[in-house]
């Protein structure tokens, strides 16, 4: 039997959503805060609740941030879901005066704050992704559509400072973001909820699923 997709628990609103994606994607999941089952992990979701700076803050106090990085460091599969996904980056910005939150550091850039003058901020809705040559080769997004519809729920997203040769595929709200990420291994993350998006978001969760070493 293959042991479950381990959905971290860093203490910041309701995991089951996520957690009931990936089972009805036909994987298995456990979720929880123990970074050492964090650390020994086959394959881990780092999904999207709560501000930077507070989710940060746990998993430095708690452990995790270390069990994370050394999860990451021996390759395992990882999906960063929203927070999730800005997490991995170098440095976040939500206090709005010009200091920075230290991330995760795995991928390079920052997040900050979407502005518009005519635009309702959060983004909150459905909305495309286009994905980008890189994106079209991802292993994540096999069977993914052009265009095709995701749930997206944030204020921030990922500064044009993260390396293009990651992205793989960018969304138009307030401005053009990076909405999904593959660090050309095992690293995916996206901005959107794909435990949110119907059946695009099952597709997308049943690749992760399969590349987790699941049936799906």
């Amino acid at each position: 039997m293959t042991a479950p997709i381990v959905v971290i628990d860093y203490h910041k609103g309701n995991l089951s959503s996520v957690e009931r994606g990936l089972v009805e994607a036909g994987g298995s999941a456990l979720v929880t805060d123990d970074p050492a089952a964090i650390a020994s992990a086959h394959a881990l979701v780092l999904p999207g609740v709560g501000s930077f700076g507070d989710a940060m803050a746990y998993l430095r106090e708690s452990g995790q941030r270390e069990a994370i990085l050394s999860a990451l460091g021996r390759g395992v599969p990882f999906l960063g879901i929203c927070l999730g996904l800005q997490l991995l980056l170098e440095r976040g910005n939500e206090t709005g005066d010009g200091s920075w939150e230290e991330g995760l550091g795995v991928v390079a850039g920052s997040a900050t704050r979407l502005e518009s003058p005519r635009l309702k901020v959060p983004h909150v809705g459905w909305d495309q992704l286009d994905l980008t040559p890189r994106g079209r080769a991802c292993p994540l997004f096999d069977g993914v559509a052009e265009g095709a519809h995701v749930y997206f729920t944030h204020s921030f997203a990922l500064a044009d400072d993260v390396p293009p040769e990651v992205v793989t595929a960018r969304t138009h709200y307030a401005r053009s973001f990076a909405s999904a990420v593959w660090d050309g291994a095992n690293t995916y993350g996206v901005q959107f909820h794909p435990e949110k998006s119907s059946a695009v978001g099952l597709r997308i969760l049943r690749n992760f699923v399969r590349l987790a070493g699941g049936a799906a």
